[in-house]
């Protein structure tokens, strides 16, 4: 992104501004889905913008780690289509929205085939279960390393959310479980709940996620890294999909005000990616009502406008 309208220079400034603008408390709170999390600081605020070129503009608590959860979704379902082949996930998990929650049951049941959206929880937990592998330990060597590849550094669980998110997760033990009874479900409903689980309760900071967004965006190269993580249109699949559904019920609110794919997760985090240009990662715990991080959207919107990211929008201006 730093080759829109004036450089690095420009980008790290209009983040500095946007960090201070949005630095006031707000409405939202933080998740209290998992016991965990209801203890976070919710005065946390973290920006980061990575280009394809690998270079990283940042400010405030951009290095400060968190639990990604929703926002592995994505990435997730780009290691999948990569191992098992974009059009077969397709027709085996949907990729239209559902119009529902992100953990509704009756998105499951009113599609004969249960398929859903590989962003909402019930179409992540077949993502999980079409991890490649002959056992749960070799899928979640699949999944925690493809994860690392695309943020460039090794990414680890943090040990208590997983440990609350696991005492705690029965709408989404009985979405596998339902998903199971249906035939829909690859692997053992429990221990693909697990999987599940574990996954989003990697560490983070928003600037992995802009790394993770900017990997994306490249077609599937990890620009910091060089290496290709998924094929270009892996990537391509994943970023549309993120269009559609990346923040559950409002993700058209989310198209029309900001412009560009996104994928929101209760640990307060949103990556926003723009294609062929790069990604905004955004850490801030407050949530909205439908799960999503409250400055992450006031961020996106006010840099995808200043920046003259839109997709749908006209040419950034040079002055």
């Amino acid at each position: 992104m730093t080759d829109v309208a004036g450089g690095a220079s420009r980008v790290q400034d209009l983040i500095n501004r946007v960090h201070a603008d949005c630095a006031e408390p707000t409405l939202g709170v933080v998740s209290t889905v998992y016991p965990a999390l209801s203890e976070v600081d919710p005065h946390l605020f973290g920006i980061a913008v990575a280009d394809v070129e690998g270079r990283v503009s940042e400010v405030g608590d951009s290095r400060h780690p968190f639990t990604i959860m929703s926002c592995a979704k994505p990435f997730v379902f780009a290691l999948v289509c990569q191992a098992r082949g974009l059009e077969a996930v397709r027709r085996r998990i949907g990729v239209n929205a559902t119009g529902l929650p992100f953990n509704s049951l009756a998105a499951v049941e009113r599609d004969p085939e249960s398929r859903t959206n590989p962003m909402v929880n019930a179409g992540a937990l077949m993502s999980t279960g079409l991890l490649p592998g002959g056992s749960t330990d070799e899928q979640w060597d699949v999944v925690a390393t493809g994860l690392s590849d695309f943020a460039g550094r090794l990414l680890s669980v943090h040990g208590a959310t997983y440990a609350s998110a696991s005492l705690t997760n029965s709408r989404n033990r009985a979405l596998a479980l339902l998903l199971a009874d249906r035939k829909a479900l690859d692997g053992d409903p429990e221990e693909v709940t697990d999987l599940y689980t574990r996954t989003s309760c990697l560490e983070v900071t928003a600037a992995d996620l802009a790394l993770m967004g900017a990997t994306l965006a490249d077609g599937g190269v990890n620009p910091v890294t060089g290496e290709r993580v998924v094929d270009s249109d892996v990537a391509r699949a994943t970023i549309a999909v993120m269009a559609v559904a990346g923040l559950y019920e409002t993700s058209g609110d989310w198209l029309l005000d900001v412009g560009l794919p996104g994928k929101s997760g209760i640990g307060g985090g949103i990556v926003t990616v723009s294609p062929g240009r790069g990604s905004l990662g955004t850490f801030a715990p407050p949530l909205d009502a439908a799960g999503n991080s409250v400055k992450g959207q006031r961020v996106a919107r006010q840099l995808a406008g200043e920046l003259g990211l839109d997709i749908f929008g006209p040419a950034p201006s040079a002055n």
